[in-house]
């Protein structure tokens, strides 16, 4: 079966300083750069033994393409580190691409569906639905008779629209993100199942009316993972349809959406497919009920930098357990729209700790610095704080150049799994006993790889402050003697009551278990 495949990820924080241009997509900086036609195939192509050598849900579908007779027809394929909006211009660019691909695919023969790897939580300058957008085209140009199957982050805004105009959406299932290639592989056998059966398969779906906290998303502990036990048991899971008849359900899936985002569908979602609209129902009723269940569990304690340096510290003398105590710096995640360049833990370590370990900070000023300097120089620095994401002042004072890095670096880790990462001129700096990895490109610090690049072993630190809400613990969890959320300042807000939402609609609890949202009635511009 000739399928089409592309794929456009960006994740929108709203409320995030800087916007993801078209320059954001073109250059490679924990995924690939912006990929098409045969290069497309190449850069995602599978490893010798046949599995995904990246763990991104195309390289998963690649994967599993031989296996279900799918000869891959390339489009486009782009990502960018979240941010704020995505540009109109990077926008239309982009989906002007896939647009055009996708015309020249049907020109040349038969298309038998269409595969897109989506974020699911696109927000454009002019639109509040970027997927919901580019399904509609992609459903127009084929007037519907193609079957369109796409798969989504675990954290997307689903909207009414993406759902109308797809076959099929299947979301990841773990966060930290360890399946987002099984995910794409999931996705190539529901187009199998769907083309090979002549299916345009019944669809329902939910959103939920509470927002959850991106640090109480995570899959390695309850309520999450009691719920995705859940999700997996429904998928083929025989349900009543009917009077007598029992039909499987295709496929079932619940996104928990991404907070920081002032649209009017932001939030958790639940989907589910099959062969008829009563199963369906009955899969997304069940799984809408256990959110609603679990309402309680995702509330968590959120620590100020300095409580957390100050439980380090005290638990460095009396608890001699291996392995560090990691900070998560939750407000100022890349991973999430933050710029990486925030300062308040790192202050907080170097007035309050007696050793510590902090990353990856961005700030290309400082990395030049650090390489005009050398390895030993000492340097004055005002350091971080200097992209407008949180109200604060740099870090000034000498800094010590440990050690000089290029920036290019081979993830390890489950997250990352595979990746080549690019952080630009990259550097180890000390100030007092805290040091610091500083970078010249923006990434959520998710692999224990950006620091072991720098001949530091995580293992042996007692506390280190990490970029990231939750993927750092596919890596780092199982070093940590403890793992905290810290709320540092930064552009995404642990407390959802600190953003100023004025497009979400009314009625959505801003917090698990809090006060519902009132949408103002004046005129939003």
């Amino acid at each position: 079966m000739r399928v089409a495949v592309g794929g456009f990820q960006h994740e929108t924080n709203t409320f995030a300083p800087q916007k993801a241009d078209l320059d954001a997509f073109l250059k490679p900086d924990a995924w690939p750069a912006l990929q098409g036609g045969p290069g497309l195939l190449a850069t995602f192509a599978p490893g010798a033994d046949g599995a995904a050598d990246m763990n991104i849900p195309i390289a998963g579908f690649l994967a599993e393409a031989p296996a279900q007779d799918i000869v891959p027809v390339p489009m486009v394929w782009a990502a960018a580190t979240p941010s704020a909006h995505v540009t109109s211009d990077a926008f239309a660019h982009i989906a002007g691409m896939m647009v055009e691909e996708l015309e020249r695919a049907l020109r040349d023969g038969p298309l038998d569906a269409i595969y897109l790897d989506l974020h699911g939580a696109m927000v454009t300058e002019e639109m509040e639905d970027g997927e919901g957008d580019l399904l509609e085209w992609v459903r127009d140009i084929t007037n519907g008779q193609i079957p369109i199957v796409a798969s989504l982050d675990l954290h997307a805004n689903v909207t009414a629209k993406m759902v109308r105009n797809s076959d099929a959406l299947v979301a990841y299932r773990t966060y930290p993100h360890v399946d987002m290639a099984e995910t794409g592989a999931r996705a190539a056998k529901l187009v199998a199942t769907l083309v090979r059966g002549a299916m345009r398969p019944a669809k329902a779906f939910r959103k939920l009316n509470y927002l959850i906290p991106l640090t109480a998303q995570s899959t390695m502990s309850d309520p999450a993972s009691l719920i995705y036990a859940d999700v997996t048991a429904l998928e083929h899971l025989k349900l009543e349809s009917g009077e007598t008849d029992e039909v499987p359900v295709l496929s079932t899936s619940a996104c928990m959406g991404f907070p920081p985002a002032d649209i009017a569908e932001c939030g958790p979602a639940v989907m589910a497919y099959a062969e008829t609209q009563e199963a369906a129902d009955e899969a997304v009723d069940r799984l809408a009920e256990a959110f609603m269940e679990f309402e309680r569990g995702f509330r968590q304690k959120i620590w100020t930098a300095e409580e957390a340096v100050a439980y380090g510290e005290a638990a460095s003398t009396l608890d001699r357990r291996d392995g560090p105590l990691i900070l998560a710096d939750t407000q100022d995640n890349p991973g999430a729209g933050g710029n990486g360049d925030t300062v308040g833990i790192l202050r907080s370590l170097i007035s309050g700790a007696e050793t510590a370990l902090c990353g990856v900070l961005f700030d290309p000023a400082a990395a030049d610095a650090a390489w005009s300097a050398g390895e030993g120089g000492d340097i004055n620095l005002a350091l971080g704080a200097w992209t407008g994401g949180a109200k604060e002042l740099p870090v000034d004072g000498k800094f010590r150049v440990l050690k000089l890095h290029d920036g290019e670096i081979d993830a390890h880790g489950p997250f990352y799994r595979g990746a080549h990462l690019s952080l630009g001129k990259s550097a180890l700096l000390m100030i007092e006993d805290v040091r610091i990895v500083v970078a010249s490109r923006k990434v959520q610090t998710a692999d224990q790889a950006m620091f072991t690049a720098f001949g530091v072993d995580p293992a042996q630190e007692n506390i280190i402050a990490v970029k990231s809400s939750v993927h750092f613990r596919a890596d780092f969890q199982k070093i940590a003697r403890d793992i905290i959320v810290v709320g540092s300042p930064g552009p995404n807000p642990a407390d959802h009551l600190d953003l100023p939402y004025r497009r979400l609609r009314s009625g959505v609890r801003l917090m698990p278990m809090g006060t519902a949202f009132q949408r103002s009635r004046k005129p939003l511009k």
